[in-house]
Parts: structure tokens; sequence; C-alpha cells
């Protein structure tokens, strides 16, 4: 008897995967960015299917492939959520916070930065010539 493929242990691998090197493209979304609600449910879908794949694997090995690759695509994938569990449900959350930022509507300063091309830029410029100017922060971690 030919054994047949056994698809949901290489589709949950994938999908692990894909939990996993997604985050760059969720979180620009700010409904998946605060909490990985997207990824996670790529990482529970593919350990689904990895569980009901090696259980087709060892329970039928005479019908079904993946004994052998079934154990170690399932730590691969273990070890994938480990890594981004660490990395963004803890390792982010270390971050130092922002108790200087300005909030919405305070006046800032006056201060002078340069542009993309390097000429300085000063707030007062851009005042003159219109009713207000947006600043956007962007927070970051050096």
């Amino acid at each position: 008897m030919k054994r047949r493929w056994n698809w949901p242990l290489w589709t949950g691998f994938l999908l692990a995967l894909a939990g996993l090197f997604s985050y760059a493209v969720f979180a620009q979304f700010p409904i998946t960015r605060d909490f990985p609600w997207a990824n996670l449910l790529l990482f529970a879908s593919g350990g689904i299917l990895l569980v009901l794949g090696l259980g087709r694997a060892f329970g039928r090995p005479q019908v079904y492939r993946g004994k052998m690759f079934g154990p170690i695509l399932a730590v691969l994938s273990l070890l994938a959520f480990t890594l981004f569990d660490y990395g963004v449900l803890y390792e982010l959350r270390q971050m130092p916070a922002s108790a200087g930022a300005p909030r919405v509507g305070e006046k800032v300063t006056e201060f002078t930065l340069p542009d993309q091309n390097g000429k300085a830029v000063a707030l007062t410029d851009l005042l003159s010539s219109s009713d207000g100017a947006v600043l956007i922060f962007y927070r970051g971690h050096w």
C-alpha cells in the first residue's frame, strides 16, 4: 500500500512560520499592533494542524507519512512560537515609558531641525507660511 502525504504536518509548520514572519506586516495596522492576535491565530491554527498530523503519522503509520519529520516540524514550530512570544510579548514590553513625550494639543518649544535635504527648518518658519503644523513623534528605543 502506498503511503499518503501527511498535509496537516506541512501546512501546520508553514502556518507557524507565517505567524513568526508576518508580524512586520501586521504591525503596520493599529488593530494588530497593540496585541498580535492575528499572529497568535496563525500559531494556534498551525499547532492544531501539527497535532492532527502527528496523530495521523503515529496512529496510522502504514497510511500516512511523517513519523520522522512530524516531531522535527513540531519542535521547530514550538521554537518559532517561543521566539515570537519572548520577542513580542515580553521583550518589546520592556521599553522605557515615554514620560517626556508631548501630549496632543500641548504647545511645543521653538526648535530647528534638518529636513530630508539637510536644510535647517525652524518651527517659526513653518508657522509663518500656514496656520499650523502637524508634528509626528516616532517613539524609538536605541
